[in-house]
């Protein structure tokens, strides 16, 4: 990753740094967006993302294949199973294959609600996250402790009596346990009729575990806003309970239906999968 000085975010529009903004605390969807190559971020932000990667230096190479199957997951469930509406919290930071440009591009009148809590993630997606004429884009200021109230704003767009794909991907690590994650899964999915999926995606404490530890502590104590916990796979496919998992299961998300020939590494610390609402 090549570095940047300052404390300015050069993709980062005025209008998100509310008077009070912290600039001097990182903020995970924008130590993401470093990671990921973004322009949208601080200093903090990629003292924090070095950290991270002195710690575990796969951890770029792990976060573009989240954002890979995240893209083969869209596809997936809007090309071959049909659905076309989509709740995607925890949006971060637009980079490329977005859930709606994936989406749409396979069924333009797609459907889809992005929710997050950060003003800088709501600001540029406003600005960048465009639907087409045929379907709708929606963005939510919201937390996901507040299952509640997302449902609600995303009633406006999304019909709730048909399918929806909810999407929580490298989200559900900064929910502590003491605020029930799983509880909030299971409001989340109640609320959604059979059909519907789960695409999930969680950062793993059990694959290269001391390298994971040790980056969660680095990245931790520099961070604003909620802590990271991470999961094992046991802790993470109880995220699935009640609902019908699709093949491969529960696996690291280069391992999830991989494009033919596509090169991929061979180890990517996070588990992921795509369940169905029966």
């Amino acid at each position: 990753m090549s570095e940047q000085t300052g404390t300015s975010a050069p993709g980062i529009p005025a209008e998100a740094l509310a008077p009070g903004f912290d600039t001097q605390r990182a903020h995970s969807a924008r130590v993401y967006n470093y990671w990921l190559g973004g322009k949208d971020n601080f200093a903090a932000d990629r003292e924090a993302g070095e950290q991270a990667i002195a710690a575990n230096p796969g951890i770029v190479t792990d976060v573009r294949a989240n954002r890979a199957f995240l893209a083969r997951a869209v596809r997936f469930l809007a090309a071959e199973r049909g659905v076309r509406q989509f709740l995607d919290i925890g949006t971060g930071l637009p980079t490329a294959s977005n859930t709606h440009e994936v989406a749409q591009a396979a069924a333009p009148d797609a459907r889809i609600v992005y929710a997050d809590s950060d003003p800088i993630v709501l600001a540029h997606a406003r600005a960048l996250l465009t639907s087409t004429p045929q379907g709708a884009t929606a963005y939510l200021d919201a937390d996901l402790r507040d299952p509640a109230a997302i449902l609600r704003a995303a009633a406006q767009t999304l019909d709730f009596g048909q399918p929806v794909a909810l999407m929580l991907l490298i989200i559900l690590h900064l929910i502590p346990d003491s605020d029930d994650p799983y509880g909030i899964v299971a409001t989340l999915m109640r609320a959604l009729p059979s059909g519907s999926y789960l695409v999930l995606a969680h950062p793993a404490s059990d694959i290269r575990a001391a390298q994971m530890a040790e980056m969660t502590k680095r990245v931790n104590d520099r961070m604003s806003g909620p802590k990271a916990t991470m999961r094992d796979r046991f802790a993470i496919t109880r995220f699935f309970d009640g609902l019908e998992l699709l093949e491969p299961g529960v696996v690291q998300p280069q391992q999830w239906r991989p494009e033919p020939g596509a090169l991929s590494p061979p180890l990517v610390t996070a588990w992921c999968g795509v369940a169905q609402k029966l």
